[in-house]
């Protein structure tokens, strides 16, 4: 069983910088594919980020790509979200979310944090 604690999410100015984190716990976390994943009420949830166990890959949405990264280290079971040039369209509940096999950004995940929110304001 693998707990996941999302921390660092706050309000921030449109154009700033903030980074979140994903805190594991309970298992081996350097052999899970770590995924972040936003929702604002009222829409579907969307994929933001994914890092697999082998940090070379890593995904990413298009809509977050050159301003969004995703890191994680091994050694602390944290992963991390950097996000800069951030837009009002960013502002949602940010989740992270393990997987122990890969089969893509997309389908199931094994286990889900509580996640943390990030607000925009212009």
């Amino acid at each position: 069983q693998v707990q996941l604690v999302e921390s660092g999410g706050r309000s921030v100015q449109a154009g700033g910088s903030l980074k979140v984190s994903c805190a594991a716990s309970g298992g081996t976390f350097s052999r899970y594919a770590i995924a972040w994943l936003r929702q604002d009420p009222g829409k579907e949830r969307e994929f933001v980020a994914a890092i697999r166990w082998c940090v070379l890959y890593t995904y990413y949405a298009d809509s977050v790509k050159g301003r969004i990264t995703i890191s994680r280290d091994n050694a602390k079971n944290t992963v991390y979200l950097q996000m800069n040039s951030l837009k009002s369209e960013d502002a949602a509940f940010y989740y992270c979310a393990a997987k122990l096999k890969w089969d893509g950004t997309s389908g199931e995940y094994d286990y889900w944090g509580q996640g943390t929110q990030v607000t925009v304001s212009s």
